[in-house]
């Protein structure tokens, strides 16, 4: 199944063309508004080196979901 999705206001310019595949494999700076620096900070705290690490982490999630289910009970 395919799938699109304009990315371009959470990636680096430099992703934009990426595919998803690309996108989970590449370094969590690819996301628009993460630097180098904080880069290496997530990886200092976390082991956090790729957009998909970051994605999976379970305290970064577990934030997420808290955060959704907080909004729904508004």
């Amino acid at each position: 199944m395919s799938v699109s999705a304009d990315l371009s206001k959470v990636l680096d310019k430099a992703y934009e063309e990426k595919s998803l595949t690309e996108l989970v494999d590449a370094p969590v700076a690819a996301l628009a508004g993460v630097s180098e620096g904080d880069a290496k900070l997530l990886q200092e705290a976390f082991n956090i080196k790729t957009v998909g690490d970051l994605g999976r982490n379970k305290h970064f999630r577990a934030a997420a979901a808290i955060v959704s289910l907080a909004d729904s009970a508004k």
